[in-house]
């Protein structure tokens, strides 16, 4: 079994974290150009991490042992997020990535960030929390930096914030699974993508009556609109995959809060890719706000 044993190589994977869930969405941009519903490019990507949890854990895994009860923590994580990850869709779909990610992703580092600490206090705390603090000013400030932009902004808000709220929960929850007489990671992030992939029979069913999308416009869909989708959770996968091994040496609050550094890199793809316009003042500041953030909870490993 791969284990990260070195910090600068756990930062380094922290940092491939960052630019894969800041980048996941842009396969979902990809395929509403091609007209094709959040609902239905949703199955895909549940259906993509699912099946990179199976590879990661088939080639770095050294092998599979099962201990039930710990089992339930990792499934209910990848329900969690799930059912987080989809309000976060709709309020791309509503709003753009430069507005969802920096409040959505922002409100689930904070969140996440603090509840991991409390479990696993790792890191110089004053660092760890002035950085939280910068990534709540940047917050504000992106959505004061669109405040004209688009008439689906304030469904787009709303959508946001939930889907951060529920976010913040997954990762406390999937380390709940990991550790001594419990599972290895690569086994835990099985089992969490099986609870996406499962979940997605729900809450995403839920969402296809609401939108008027069938199963069957689902298997209509061409190859390529289907590869679009499993390339995104593929790639969501892969960074929470090398998250979660990281941080056995950042710390559970230090990974989770540099790897939602996302929020960043999605605010760059928004705006100077998709051209989501907004006040030039306000966007600084929350460029300067999120950079200035992530600096400090880098810093915060040097305790």
């Amino acid at each position: 079994m791969f284990v990260v044993n070195s910090l600068p190589l756990a930062i380094f994977f922290c940092v491939i974290t960052m630019l894969g869930w800041g980048s996941w969405a842009n396969t979902q941009k990809l395929a509403g150009k091609e007209k094709w519903p959040f609902e239905l490019f949703y199955w895909d990507y549940a259906i993509g991490v699912f099946l990179f949890s199976l590879l990661f854990a088939a080639v770095l895994g050294g092998g599979f042992t099962i201990i039930a009860a710990a089992t339930i923590p990792a499934l209910i994580s990848g329900a969690i997020f799930n059912l987080a990850n989809l309000l976060l869709v709709v309020a791309i779909d509503a709003a753009g990535l430069s507005v969802a990610f920096p409040v959505g992703i922002g409100l689930a580092l904070v969140i996440g960030t603090l509840e991991s600490y409390l479990e696993e206090p790792k890191g110089n705390p004053s660092f760890l929390f002035a950085g939280v603090a910068l990534i709540v000013f940047a917050m504000i400030m992106s959505a004061a930096a669109r405040q004209t932009v688009g008439k689906n902004r304030a469904r787009g808000l709303i959508f946001s914030i939930i889907a951060g709220c529920i976010m913040g929960l997954f990762y406390p929850q999937l380390m709940r699974a990991i550790g001594p007489g419990k599972l290895t990671p690569y086994v835990a992030l099985v089992f969490f993508g099986a609870g996406v992939l499962a979940s997605n029979f729900i809450v995403n069913t839920v969402f296809m009556k609401t939108g008027g999308v069938t199963y069957a416009d689902y298997f209509r869909g061409s190859a390529k609109l289907h590869s679009i989708g499993i390339l995104g959770g593929s790639i969501w996968m892969v960074a929470l995959c090398l998250n979660v091994i990281a941080s056995n040496v950042a710390g559970p609050a230090i990974s989770y809060a540099l790897g939602q550094g996302a929020t960043l890199i999605a605010a760059i793809w928004g705006v100077f890719i998709w051209r989501e316009k907004g006040n030039i003042l306000y966007t600084t500041l929350m460029f300067i706000g999120y950079a200035s953030g992530l600096i400090l909870i880098g810093a915060a490993t040097l305790r």
